[in-house]
């Protein structure tokens, strides 16, 4: 379980362009916002 405060586990996604970014390549020096669209594309 992961609770507020702690630092998120590494993942990997793939970008809108087909490009494998991992959460690990930013650490250090950016900060990483992450939004979901849970109904895009859905019709709901």
């Amino acid at each position: 379980m992961i609770a507020v405060g702690d630092a998120a586990p590494d993942f990997t996604l793939r970008s809108h362009q087909g490009d494998e970014i991992g959460l690990a390549g930013f650490k250090g020096d950016k900060w990483v916002v992450l939004h979901t669209f849970p109904l895009a594309f859905t019709g709901g």
